[in-house]
């Protein structure tokens, strides 16, 4: 179910006058200012306006921001369980059961790890899990098809809540897309599995964590086709196989 939608209060950088928006999100609030105000989104000294926004307090009900930008993260990754739950409705009919306990199953894996919300918690004690300095820094990974941030940008969303609200426009890009790419091939593999195991902890990977995703300024985000695919080895689990002594 969509976020019901609320009022706020805009305004441009500088100028007394204000407009009305209803959002169901921050990120979609931003994105509505920026398009109602003709300003984008970014970081204060690249050129790029930041529309000012006024908001109701939604981070009070958080002891902490470590506990907000956990929340933040895990909402991102809640996003993209609804996505892959959603696309039951273009699976085969004969295949809809083996999709839903693969959802079960990813399901299960995800609320075992918190939908990790680790990592945008500066607090958490493995580096392996975080994508932020224990500062609170986080850098761009870059764009897909690359290895770093030609801009090197970089943003600490805990430093104040107009960083946070610029981090909300920042994405967790999957490498190999998820509408594209990677829920159309599960579903297949699904359909076509033909008493295989689909090796869904694989689609898992791609889909939640960072072995598929990268974060991303707003500005490094292609939206062109990525023209990548699932490792076609890896979709089904291998066959243990019975070796018979003569």
């Amino acid at each position: 179910m969509a976020a019901p939608l609320r009022g706020f209060r805009l305004r441009r950088p500088g100028s007394a006058q204000k407009f009305g928006a209803a959002a169901g999100s921050l990120r979609g609030l931003l994105r509505k200012g920026c398009r109602l105000l003709q300003v984008r989104a970014g970081v204060q000294g690249s050129g790029i306006a930041v529309p000012w926004v006024s908001v109701p307090c939604l981070e009070s009900r958080f002891k902490n921001k470590s506990s907000y930008m956990r929340y933040s993260c895990e909402s991102r990754i809640r996003s993209y369980m609804k996505e892959v739950s959603n696309f039951i409705s273009n699976v085969h009919p004969t295949a809809r059961d083996a999709y839903k306990r693969i959802l079960d199953l990813m399901s299960d894996k995800l609320k075992s790890v918190k939908y990790n919300g680790s990592y945008f918690d500066r607090t958490e004690e493995e580096a392996a899990v975080r994508l932020c300095t224990k500062e609170g820094w986080f850098s761009c990974q870059g764009p897909f098809d690359r290895d770093d941030c030609p801009c090197k940008h970089s943003i600490n969303p805990y430093t104040n809540r107009e960083s946070r609200i610029l981090f909300s426009t920042w994405n967790l890009d999957h490498i190999i897309e998820k509408k594209r790419s990677v829920v159309p091939e599960l579903a297949e593999a699904v359909k076509t599995r033909d008493g295989r195991e689909v090796n869904w902890e694989y689609f898992y990977q791609l889909l939640f964590t960072v072995n598929n995703l990268k974060l991303v300024h707003i500005a490094c985000h292609k939206k062109t086709n990525h023209n990548l695919s699932c490792d076609k080895t890896k979709i089904y689990r291998k066959r243990k196989q019975s070796h018979e002594i003569s």
